[in-house]
């Protein structure tokens, strides 16, 4: 697939902020102690809705005519982007009044709850529903999988952990050691997870043309693709990268994303926690590429692939 990059900014940086936001909120109404100043919960919870909403803007960018954008939210039973859409719209009237209520009393009054735990759960819906437009699709075996929104839901947990101890120590001069802690765990979490997701991709399987066209019992060759010049389909779902630039990508978004962040974080400088998260941002990027470019749409076998 030809990764686009205003998804690849929409998927991590929405995702860095569902993840802040959910674990900000876990964190403010569990009474952990240096998240209930004020100051951290506006300062982490604002920049958590700019992630958001720089991520959804962003995400327009892909549509061919962005005006239609209204249209996404029209076909709630069926369409996974559709539920995408609604719940993370409804993640800001909720959200708001949960960052409202908590600057104007210290106190967590009912108000402040309510509102905090509809945010997490309607956040994590929507980090969820954005897994689930690409795991459901069966065309394309890389995604067809559990793994995918588990990666989704993992990496923005990670990224949003990153942010948060950062935040934290900023704003009150160090680090809390328990979210620090949590930081650490969730990079392993997410590196664990990565790994396992990128060797089960690896792993020689799926469609081949043979499969697609239900012939089992000799080798099928394609004698003609249809056409001679390219087409959307070919340059869209037909996207190649080069085997050594993807094993040199892969390896690089692990130190990027996991190996690096995780040395950083063991330090007790808040300026290295903020290099941190800004390097496993890139990272994810990176992570976010390889996702698209090594997919392989099962409509490439009628345009010369053997194998999905």
């Amino acid at each position: 697939m030809h990764p686009a990059f205003s998804v690849l900014i929409f998927t991590v940086a929405s995702g860095a902020g569902y993840g802040l936001l959910a674990l900000l909120i876990m964190g403010h109404l569990m009474g952990m102690t240096q998240l209930q100043d004020n100051t951290v919960v506006l300062t982490a919870g604002s920049l958590s809705l700019a992630l958001i909403t720089g991520g959804l803007l962003t995400s327009t960018l892909h549509l061919a005519n962005p005006k239609n954008a209204w249209r996404a939210f029209s076909r709630f039973k069926t369409s996974w982007l559709s539920r995408e859409a609604v719940f993370a719209i409804l993640v800001y009237p909720f959200a708001l009044t949960y960052l409202l209520s908590s600057w104007a009393s210290e106190e967590l009054n009912l108000l402040t709850q309510l509102a905090g735990i509809l945010t997490l759960i309607l956040s994590m819906m929507t980090l969820f529903c954005t897994s689930m437009i690409y795991a459901s699709l069966k065309t394309i075996r890389q995604w067809n999988t559990s793994l995918t929104p588990l990666n989704y839901l993992v990496l923005g947990l990670m990224s949003g952990s990153l942010l948060l101890v950062t935040v934290q120590g900023l704003v009150q001069g160090s680090a809390a050691q328990s979210l620090q802690s949590l930081a650490l765990l969730l990079v392993v979490l997410g590196a664990s997870v990565k790994l396992i997701y990128l060797f089960w991709i690896g792993k020689p399987a799926g469609s081949t043309i043979n499969t697609a066209t239900g012939f089992t019992q000799a080798k099928v060759r394609l004698l003609d693709a249809g056409h001679t010049a390219d087409t959307f389909l070919t340059n869209e779902f037909g996207y190649e990268a080069g085997a050594d630039k993807l094993l040199r990508l892969r390896a690089a978004m692990l130190v990027l994303a996991f190996v690096v962040p995780f040395i950083l974080m063991t330090l007790t400088s808040t300026v290295m926690m903020l290099i941190a998260a800004l390097l496993a941002l890139a990272g994810l990027l990176v992570e976010r590429w390889l996702f698209f470019a090594e997919a392989r749409h099962v409509v490439r076998l009628f345009h010369g692939d053997q194998a999905t």
